[in-house]
């Protein structure tokens, strides 16, 4: 057993986990962490997406090992804290445009797309089409339209 230390949520946590454990369960199942879902462990269905210093990535696929003393982890439940509010411009834009049914999906795809609005705001432009096209995060109830509708508001709040 390894003990791993790193920043999640905005606070320095240390848990005892062997190396090749994926961080998702570490974040699950040692530390109580249940935005970030289990859907495939392959990074295809994106459900567990969170960020890693600032990026967006799959939790399901990375080992605990790999994760650095300095690197910082927001899931879901940190998202609020980096625009210093209750909510997430984003999160409010999906409860305002209903984008939930079942629910599942919505941690990953609210984290994709606040990625994905920072990485277009750091090239300089603002969302489009074509980014709206890039995700590919699945949504078992097929709320594709809401979703999209949600991440040009929330964007635009952001």
């Amino acid at each position: 057993m390894s003990t791993h230390t790193f920043t999640l949520n905005g606070e320095k946590v240390t848990v005892e986990a062997e190396d090749d454990v994926r961080l998702l369960w570490v974040l699950r199942d040692l530390l109580g962490v249940t935005g970030p879902k289990y859907g495939c462990g392959i990074e295809v269905c994106r459900a567990c997406t969170s960020h890693i210093n600032g990026k967006a990535f799959n939790p399901c696929s990375v080992r605990v090992g790999d994760i650095a003393d300095d690197d910082e982890v927001t899931t879901v439940e940190g998202l609020p804290a980096t625009a210093d509010a209750e909510l997430h411009p984003m999160q409010e834009a999906w409860l305002e445009r209903d984008v939930a049914q079942c629910g599942y999906c919505q941690p990953g795809q609210i984290m994709t797309a606040v990625a994905k609005v920072r990485q277009a705001r750091a090239e300089g432009r603002d969302i489009g089409d074509d980014d709206l096209d890039e995700i590919r995060n699945i949504c078992r109830c097929g709320t594709y339209n809401r979703i999209r509708e949600a991440i040009v508001e929330g964007a635009r709040r952001m």
